[in-house]
């Protein structure tokens, strides 16, 4: 406007006498003006959905005419509705104007791109009949297949590049461990630096996984979880990853103990409110991403003891069977253990193992025997019973009834020479229970079991562990919050066929047993409600090594060498998250805090190439080897000596500079406090002058008559 009153000044023009209205401008001139409604006139852009992840393109469809439409119509929408939900109008089939028949395909909307991934990927190659077979593609996909050359062109062929070798961690100058954990949005691999009291960052990476990551057995890969599906990565330092599986939505992976295959869990709504969710398990083989097997159903067909069993899945719904070939696995139903084999995944012998009531099983660590739980039929007139098995003959090795029984935990031994099986009885009146151990020697003629009870048969057990690659347990007995912690032996002196008490220690705030991993040393832990109380064990020579405490820990886990453990705090305390390392006898090394701490995992060795023999003889002269580690160690010793006596040195001369910036300060004022003072100069206590000042002060007045008679 000032520019108009300008103008007009200039030409002078009376604006208060000109009717602005009624000037009308040419058509399309603003003579620079610009409208303040212009933006009214401008057409909002339209918003459209971003891809058609959601759509799929069945093809290989019957070709029908117009009256057997709705039919083929009802058999696809009931194939792939089981999948997920079809939005409305979200079925088409196209039809040809001239015949009037369908032409063999059909564009199918799902709510979400997960769902259409799920339905591509496990009804493509569906066999409806022996001359329909779908063939099924996103629908995003089609513009890819629009650019697929005439003609054919040999691919190009790339040269050879090595990967990095997956083991190398393993040969690490140091011999140091890794362990990866988990805080906010990072996930960080790092080396744990025992000597240097710190760890040292190997690789760290944002929103490196969806929910949580998971090292393989054998410590060659690391699993992360994504909505599409899981990853595996490996490596020493750069951690590429090596292969993709899809399954979208999975929730719960597991590996084979060998590292071949890789389970996958996925849990889905059902279109129908009143239905059971619906589970897709698949098992990949870990090198190709291929997948080997897939299993559907509802989640009562893979609930504990199958339909008939307790509501709910059990994770794993697999179990494989030990060592590292990977041959079985194994789940089980109503009635029956279904036991496959891995080289062409059917079960063997093409049926299940028939076994009435069954309610629990698992594997031998080492041998391909399975050891089953069925509870007593017919209100104790059929008693309950374990059962080994030797698979793939399926033939029973040992079998014990159990009688008045309440309830049956199995635990093997690591090397698959016990199996203990913590018995729930019932006493004569039914009213209360009492528990005992079955101890079976699997490595013994005909498997001979022994009956151990507890001193005080009325004892609750908290918790049981063997002694991995040996032959004692312990047993965490009693009442809280002060149990007793007793040690057992499967040998009594020169009798290797019989089980003795090794101790029993009183009073123990503790409700967890961790062993070492090469045995001998174990943690008694109080966690949860015993706020991380801490006692290093020598069972060797019985005695306690250290007590400490952890506030609030929620974990206990060893390393897999047992010269370290860590105790850590995840987020489900909202405070004191982070982790502390400690010496396998109690001596806290360096401690670590980290906000939102969620998990925290040592990589898992494999088994050592050395021979038992070569073990034994390397034991027998660990001096001689132990030479050249206890020369680093004392480098290292002067090393951080050095580093402590330098980081004195620093914090004295900051004291020194501190005191002597005071001494400036107080020098600076020393007038200022002499004129508060009235001209006294007192920063010079030894100059002084003594003065003796009498002072009187009435304290009291009383009046008193006084008689004379």
């Amino acid at each position: 406007m000032d520019e108009i009153r300008a103008t007009a000044g200039r030409l002078n023009i009376d604006l208060s006498s000109v009717d602005l209205d009624s000037i009308r401008l040419p058509s399309g001139e603003d003579f620079g003006v610009v409208s303040d409604d212009e933006d009214l006139k401008e057409d909002d852009p339209l918003e459209f959905e971003a891809g058609f992840g959601n759509i799929i393109v069945v093809d290989n469809l019957p070709v029908v005419p117009k009256e057997k439409f709705e039919k083929l119509e009802g058999v696809i929408r009931k194939i792939y509705s089981q999948i997920g939900v079809i939005k409305e109008d979200g079925l088409w089939m196209p039809v040809d104007p001239e015949t009037q028949k369908t032409l063999g395909y059909c564009f199918i909307e799902y709510n979400t791109p997960q769902e259409a991934e799920l339905a591509k990927e496990k009804t493509n190659g569906y066999k409806l009949d022996r001359s329909h077979i779908f063939a099924v593609s996103m629908f995003d996909d089609i513009e890819k297949f629009m650019k697929v050359p005439d003609e054919w062109a040999p691919p190009e062929t790339k040269p050879y590049t090595p990967g990095e070798n997956l083991q190398k961690w393993l040969t690490d100058e140091k011999a140091r461990d890794q362990f990866v954990i988990r805080a906010g949005s990072d996930t960080e691999v790092l080396w744990n630096d025992a000597r240097q009291s710190k760890p040292e960052l190997v690789y760290k990476r944002s929103f490196w996984t969806e929910s949580f990551v998971q090292w393989s057995p054998l410590g060659t890969y690391l699993a992360t979880v994504h909505r599409q599906g899981a990853q595996v990565w490996g490596g020493a330092t750069t951690f590429n990853r090596l292969t993709r599986y899809a399954h979208p939505q999975v929730k719960l992976i597991d590996f084979s103990p060998g590292e071949k295959f890789l389970v996958t869990y996925s849990s889905h709504e059902p279109s129908n409110p009143r239905d059971t969710h619906r589970v897709v398990i698949n098992i990949f083989d870990v090198r190709t991403g291929k997948v080997m097997r897939d299993f559907k159903g509802s989640a009562d067909e893979f609930a504990i003891g199958g339909t008939g069993g307790v509501s709910g899945v059990s994770w794993p719904v697999f179990k494989w069977s030990g060592g590292k070939d990977d041959k079985y696995f194994a789940r089980i139903g109503k009635n029956v253990i279904s036991v496959y084999e891995t080289e062409t995944f059917t079960l063997i012998d093409k049926k299940s193992i028939k076994v009435e009531n069954v309610m629990d099983f698992c594997w031998s660590p080492t041998d391909p025997i399975l050891a089953l739980y069925a509870p007593e039929l017919g209100g104790g007139n059929q008693p309950a019973r374990v059962s080994l098995l030797q698979i793939p003959s399926k033939e029973e090795l040992r079998q014990k009834n159990l009688f008045s029984v309440s309830d049956c935990k199995m635990y093997w031994q690591s090397n698959g020479d016990y199996l203990a099986v913590k018995v729930d009885r019932y006493t004569k009146t039914k009213k209360s229970t009492y528990t005992g151990f079955e101890l079976f020697r699997i490595k013994g003629r005909d498997i001979p079991n022994e009956v151990l009870e507890l001193e005080n048969k009325n004892d609750k057990i908290i918790s049981f562990a063997w002694e991995p690659k040996g032959h004692r347990f312990a047993v965490i007995h009693g009442d809280s919050p002060r149990p007793d912690v007793s040690f057992y032996s499967m040998r009594s002196g020169t009798n290797t066929g019989r089980v003795s008490k090794l101790t029993t220690i009183k009073g123990k705030q503790a409700n967890a047993l961790y062993w070492s991993p090469a045995g001998r040393f174990i943690i008694l832990a109080g966690l949860k409600g015993f706020n991380g109380q801490l006692e290093f064990y020598n069972v060797e020579e019985l005695e306690t090594m250290a007590t400490a405490e952890h506030f609030m820990a929620t974990d206990v886990e060893w390393d897999p060498t047992g010269r370290y453990v860590v105790t850590s705090v995840t987020s489900v305390h909202e405070m004191e998250n982070g982790f502390n390392v400690w010496s396998f006898n109690g001596k806290l090394l360096y401690r670590i805090m980290k906000d939102h701490f969620f998990q925290f995992l040592w990589r898992p060795r494999p088994p050592s190439l050395l021979s038992p023999e070569k073990e034994e003889e390397i034991a027998k002269n660990l001096k001689k080897y132990s030479k050249k580690y206890e020369a680093e160690d004392q480098d290292v010793s002067l090393q951080l000596s050095e580093q402590d006596r330098e980081k004195r040195k620093m914090l004295k001369e900051e004291w020194d500079r501190w005191v002597s910036e005071w001494k400036r300060l107080h020098e600076e004022q020393k007038l200022e406090r002499q004129t508060l003072r009235d001209g006294e100069a007192s920063d010079e206590e030894e100059e002084y002058e003594a003065k003796e000042v009498e002072v009187e002060e009435l304290l009291d007045v009383s009046e008193e008559v006084i008689s004379f008679d």
